[in-house]
């Protein structure tokens, strides 16, 4: 019985140990401080910038007069005001924005306020289309460099869409800002560095019109971006990442907006490590898809405190069974495993998270990992199946 459960849980440890190899390899290839120059091409194409909307009549107005100064003339920005309630479609016309409002009930999703976006966008097309959520701030620049390199390239790219922590915000929030600098950023600066595409983050996306177009985006899929992203590395035509623009948005302030936020994220991305990445993977090998296989090894990277507390978990099973049996192979292994772990999140906030949490904050990782227990137990007794906007802070 005790070799039987040895070898369970050395079977379980290798399982985990790919995500947390590749997540420390990602991180250093990621450590060089130099960045490589981006080939923007030297051609401007015309743009359309596409920002789905649902009740975000107090934040777009910022947004929109932070983005149109950085259009060219002829370019576009369509705001989709998806199922609002609120001002939403006139603070975005009084903007400077052209307006479609599309009210349906029963599908409801950034998905299907994109398809709508492209759709509308149909009649007359620019080359490149840019899709932006509507609290997202551009870099100065950040749209020309995406645009002009998705119009090269023509594949879809990905900038850099960076959140912060707002003022005043608790430590949850700010070690969950780490943790996304970690996913956002490091993750796929490691990837690019050798060559590989990005997950799309679902704001500061370029892409070609013949690319968008064609796509199936009318989804109410929780994580439209990631699941977008896999279906074009199935194409062959899988994102570039973009580490000269940047994108920046804040976390929601209040701890209803904050949990939802994280919930849909979470969940979603759980569920498709559960159901999509086997098959992906299987589907990459049968079909020698370099770019599916290395998005969907990515994408099998659990969120990194679930991945922590697995590595945690599977580390305290080790340490029981050789107190009760003796046997030291997998304390051997859980050791080597959350080495590896605790390397890549050390040398990550050492390289690229100073700015964001100190040392000390970080060392209070284990009550975020309470606070997130609720989170993941859900998952599997209420799962969320649905789309659902975050509630924003109020704006004076």
């Amino acid at each position: 019985m005790s070799a039987c459960l040895e070898w369970i849980l050395i079977a379980c440890l290798a399982l985990v140990a790919i995500p947390v190899l590749l997540l420390l390899l990602e991180v250093l290839l990621a450590l060089p401080g130099r960045r490589s120059a981006a080939k923007l091409g030297t051609v401007r194409p015309s743009m359309s910038v596409l920002i789905p909307a649902h009740n975000e009549g107090q934040g777009i107005k910022p947004t929109l007069a932070l983005l149109l100064p950085q259009l060219h003339a002829g370019d576009r920005v369509l705001v989709v005001a998806d199922n609002c309630s609120d001002d939403t479609a006139q603070v975005a016309r009084e903007a400077g924005a052209e307006v479609v409002e599309r009210v349906d009930a029963e599908r409801r999703g950034k998905g299907y306020a994109l398809d709508y976006g492209v759709r509308h966008l149909a009649n007359k097309p620019s080359q490149v289309v840019v899709i932006v959520d509507a609290d997202c701030v551009f870099e100065e620049g950040a749209i020309e460099r995406i645009g002009t390199q998705a119009h090269s390239l023509q594949r879809p790219v990905q900038a850099f869409y960076t959140m912060k922590a707002p003022e005043g915000a608790g430590l949850k929030t700010q070690i969950a800002a780490f943790a996304w600098q970690v996913k956002n950023w490091v993750r796929p600066l490691g990837y690019h560095r050798l060559g590989l595409p990005c997950q799309l983050m679902g704001a500061g996306m370029a892409f070609p019109w013949t690319v968008i177009s064609t796509m199936n985006l009318a989804s109410g899929h929780i994580v439209e971006d990631m699941k977008l992203g896999m279906d074009l590395a199935e194409r062959r035509c899988a994102p570039v990442f973009c580490p000269q623009a940047q994108v920046t948005s804040y976390f929601p302030l209040n701890a209803e907006g904050t949990k939802s936020q994280r919930t849909r994220w979470e969940h979603g991305h759980i569920a498709m490590i559960l159901s999509d990445a086997p098959k992906l993977l299987g589907r990459a090998i049968v079909t020698a898809n370099l770019g599916l296989l290395s998005l969907t090894l990515d994408l099998c990277i659990p969120p990194l405190a679930l991945l922590t507390m697995m590595v945690i978990g599977l580390s305290v099973l080790a340490a029981v069974l050789w107190a009760v049996t003796g046997k030291m192979l997998p304390v051997a292994a859980a050791a080597i495993v959350l080495a590896m772990l605790v390397s890549a999140i050390m040398l990550a906030w050492a390289r690229f998270g100073r700015s964001i949490i100190s040392f000390a904050e970080l060392l209070m990782v284990g009550v975020y990992m309470v606070w997130k227990i609720p989170l993941y137990l859900k998952f599997f007794g209420a799962r969320q199946v649905e789309w659902i906007r975050s509630k924003r802070d109020e704006v004076e």
